[in-house]
């Protein structure tokens, strides 16, 4: 009887490019005073290294070639002679697009470059679109070209696969949590706000507070195994949206006309209990809905409670003339003069620059 044919043998290798990877930053200071000089003509960046070789940026203020004369072009070139190509990818944009992060590559051309070759877009955008665009400031703007420069290719062998013979389900931590918030299972505290009683857990509420912790069970004990926790100057709603972010990490589902209000209700509370990352949420969220109507109350409420990003977003929303004189018209000045004077030396200075 023959021998039954044994299990084929397998292996797997995989071909990775070793890639050094940077971004170049070239601001074109005087713009107004590049746009007479001639279609096709050039005007070098400075030079810099990367991956062992020197690049410069090619900026044409009137476009490479004829047909595109409307347009600003932008190429990447090797800055030296080399005496082999060099393969490498590149990426235009304005820098205050991209700020620090870096911009995907992964869908753009592998380009071969040499001494006498670069490449670019040679249509990065219309001059008059850019004239009306928010890149361009004080005659001025920033052009970033991130550059992944491919060194050489690399074959490494693969494992062979293991059958997945267990699967681990996503953690649901936070849903038993809610569920125990929620069925009062093993609660012992009760807290009284606004006419209404909400049961916890003294464990739960220490471990996310520092506040709460000191009020449970440190020299500020609240209450005793069964009494009453009392909470003043704070609604019954936001103190449950609390209870449910100290529980489950996330937020109650609000509709979306009161998501500000509420924000600003569980900000404060957030401060108040000293729970750090359920504050920066409402400060991200509130940086949504900061316009004419909401700026005073928003830049009020970020000043009181320490919210230096949100009020960045405030005295950014008035760096705009427009925005700046509106307020500075309106009884929010005078509310804003009152609750928090220490803002009004950055609006003065703002103002003078109107």
């Amino acid at each position: 009887m023959p021998a039954a044919a044994g299990k084929p043998s397998r292996s797997a290798s995989a071909i990775t490019p070793s890639t050094v990877r940077g971004y170049h930053l070239l601001k074109i200071d005087g713009y107004s005073l590049t746009k007479g000089v001639p279609t096709g003509d050039k005007i070098k960046s400075g030079s810099f290294t990367l991956g062992g070789h020197r690049w410069h940026i090619g900026y044409y203020p009137n476009g490479l070639q004829p047909q595109y004369a409307d347009y600003i072009s932008l190429n990447l070139h090797l800055d030296s002679n080399v005496t082999a190509a060099v393969k490498a990818q590149h990426k235009f944009s304005f820098a205050d697009e991209v700020m620090n992060l870096p911009p995907s590559l992964v869908s753009t051309t592998v380009h071969t470059y040499s001494s006498l070759l670069g490449w670019g877009p040679i249509s990065f955008m219309k001059r008059a679109d850019l004239e009306k665009s928010e890149h361009l400031k004080d005659d001025s703007f920033t052009n970033r070209c991130d550059i992944l420069v491919i060194m050489d290719y690399r074959a490494e062998d693969l494992p062979e696969d293991t059958p997945a013979f267990v699967t681990v389900a996503p953690s649901d931590l936070h849903q038993h949590l809610a569920d125990l918030l929620k069925t009062e299972k093993g609660a012992d505290v009760v807290f009284e706000v606004g006419g209404h009683t909400f049961a916890a857990h003294r464990c739960v509420l220490a471990a996310r507070s520092p506040v709460f912790s000191a009020e449970l069970f440190g020299g500020m004990k609240e209450g005793d195994t069964a009494g009453v926790v009392r909470i003043d100057e704070m609604e019954a709603q936001v103190f449950k949206a609390l209870l449910c972010f100290a529980y489950t990490d996330s937020l109650p589902v609000t509709e979306k006309e009161d998501e500000d209000v509420m924000c600003q209700h569980l900000l404060v509370a957030a401060d108040r209990y000293n729970m750090e990352r359920l504050k920066t949420i409402c400060e991200e969220r509130l940086c949504k809905y900061i316009n004419g109507g909401s700026v005073t109350t928003i830049l009020t409420l970020a000043e009181q409670h320490h919210c230096e990003g949100l009020k960045k977003a405030c005295l950014s929303f008035l760096g705009s003339p427009a925005n700046l004189r509106a307020l500075l018209d309106s009884d929010g000045f005078d509310h804003l003069s009152r609750s928090c004077p220490s803002v009004i030396k950055n609006l003065i200075a703002m103002s003078a620059l109107v």
